[in-house]
């Protein structure tokens, strides 16, 4: 996510940070991918029958055990989808802060507060989540499945399979499967997103002049939101991973339904589940995702 925070860019610059916008979210995704899938899959792995040891005793074990078994490239498997996602994500996160932006300034040179920018992020989080949901559930199951023990028990051949096989059990509503925890944790996630990376980019370059970043201290704003942004959300893409991967018809209550079963079966620790890899992928990835912003948009403004 990237804010363009100055009000005087005109309509071809906002075009030029919706591209660019989209190859830092494939820069993301390249990054982050192998961490995401350590994540699922610790998310997702079956309860350990009594006297029995888990299947991954941890996110280095998950790591090594999907390497060994299924080589390297499996901790890249279902990235097809949230990496075709990542464009139209990035200019729907930027159009939200815009729409956040423009709603709460009085005059377009009026400095927006932290609150201000924890709601646009907030409003940029349920757009988002339109895109966001499908693909999602697309790679989640991918994942689920290539770990060995897909709870859905059915085999998916690649992204356009799940689509097709989804669709077929039950329709759109089955592809839209964890929309309420995903907005469950993407309108906070993204509050925290915006608000942390703005007020960090201030911070770094000194009351006056936030648009003079150097290219170092906007990666560690970026990373900074990144940590931020899954400290809040932890507890919620849990509960969506457990959703977007069980079978159909496990949980009718939805998210009321998987909270209990987690916090019967595991307490509360259930809910940060998966917390190491997702930490270690915070701040690369959102680091990756500005340099791949600021290179493609000082390319863009040398050649546009």
């Amino acid at each position: 996510h990237y804010n363009p925070n100055s009000n005087t860019r005109t309509m071809s610059d906002v075009v030029l940070y919706f591209m660019a916008g989209g190859v830092g979210g494939i820069c993301t995704v390249l990054v982050g991918h192998p961490f995401d899938t350590v994540k699922v899959r610790l998310q997702t792995m079956p309860m350990p029958a009594p006297g029995q040891k888990p299947l991954f005793a941890g996110a280095l074990d998950c790591c090594k055990q999907t390497m060994a078994k299924e080589g390297v490239f499996a901790l890249y498997k279902g990235m097809a989808a949230p990496l075709v996602a990542s464009t139209p994500l990035f200019a729907v996160f930027f159009g939200g802060c815009a729409i956040g932006k423009y709603i709460q300034q009085k005059s377009p040179d009026e400095e927006m507060t932290v609150l201000q920018n924890a709601n646009s992020g907030a409003i940029a989080g349920v757009l988002m989540a339109a895109v966001m949901v499908p693909g999602e559930r697309i790679k989640c199951l991918l994942q689920v499945q290539s770990a060995g023990h897909a709870p859905t028990g059915v085999h998916y051949d690649g992204p356009i399979d799940v689509v097709k096989k989804l669709y077929k059990q039950g329709g759109i509503a089955s592809i839209y499967r964890g929309t309420a925890a995903t907005l469950l944790r993407d309108i906070p996630a993204s509050a925290a997103y915006l608000s942390v990376y703005e007020y960090v980019k201030k911070r770094l370059a000194g009351e006056d002049n936030a648009s003079k970043l150097s290219p170092g201290a906007t990666l560690m704003a970026g990373g900074l939101a990144g940590v931020a942004n899954w400290s809040v959300c932890m507890p919620a893409d849990v509960l969506k991973s457990r959703l977007q991967t069980a079978a159909e018809g496990k949980y009718p209550g939805g998210i009321r339904d998987a909270l209990k079963e987690v916090l019967r079966e595991e307490g509360p620790k259930g809910l940060f589940k998966g917390f190491t890899p997702v930490m270690l992928r915070a701040f690369p990835a959102n680091a990756a995702c500005f340099f791949g912003l600021e290179l493609s948009l000082s390319v863009f403004r040398t050649f546009i």
